[in-house]
């Protein structure tokens, strides 16, 4: 059965960037320190990035992380989504209009326009599929950036949390939590290694 998992990375003080990010700044100033952990050499990180992208899919973004992604300093072939590790999943963002050309051409880009929860169904159907044509199950992973995984929890569209908390104080920066309703969390795992705290928990819905 393919669940909808929110999977981010997180500063001690709730930023999942740094100040000023953008295209040409990526996940801003300090920001590159956030994702230490996935090209640390520690095996309980190489296992959790494994499975992690092991389990995709598809995968949700906006369109603020796209332009950063596709961007001229964003993801190549060692750098991207799960690079090295695993085949390419569907990528489905959230925009009110498509680019008008997209770099990174060697992935299945797909863009929705009538909202989240619409992504959201489209990456869920992608998932399926992906699902059937693999013979195991798949998950609709929502990679950010923060306000859309903010706008998915308060939409009750997530059933799983993770954070991977690393060791760092931004001090300022795109915030994840911005406020919503409440929400009940259940921890189910915990992975600490050198570089960060690797947090799942299950969300109430």
């Amino acid at each position: 059965m393919t669940r909808i998992i929110a999977d981010i990375s997180v500063s001690l003080d709730g930023f999942v960037t740094g100040p000023d990010p953008g295209p040409d700044n990526g996940l801003g100033t300090g920001g590159e320190a956030l994702h230490t952990w996935a090209f640390s050499d520690d095996p309980d990180d190489r296992r959790v990035l494994r499975e992690a992208t092991a389990r995709s899919g598809a995968v949700v973004l906006g369109r603020h992380l796209f332009d950063v992604v596709d961007g001229p300093k964003g993801w190549d072939d060692t750098s991207g989504y799960g690079a090295g590790e695993v085949g390419k999943p569907a990528f489905v963002v959230v925009t009110s209009s498509p680019p008008k050309s997209v770099r990174t051409t060697n992935l299945d880009w797909t863009f929705v326009t009538t909202g989240l929860r619409d992504a959201v169904a489209a990456a869920c159907e992608r998932s399926e599929a992906a699902s059937s044509d693999s013979g195991k199950d798949l998950d609709v992973i929502l990679m950010g950036g923060g306000a859309t995984i903010g706008s998915a929890l308060e939409a009750g569209l997530v059933e799983a949390l993770t954070l991977h908390l690393a060791p760092v104080v931004l001090g300022a920066g795109t915030p994840l939590f911005t406020g919503g309703s409440p929400r009940t969390l259940v921890r189910r795992s915990v992975v600490p290694t050198s570089t960060a705290t690797h947090l799942t928990y299950d969300v109430s819905r």
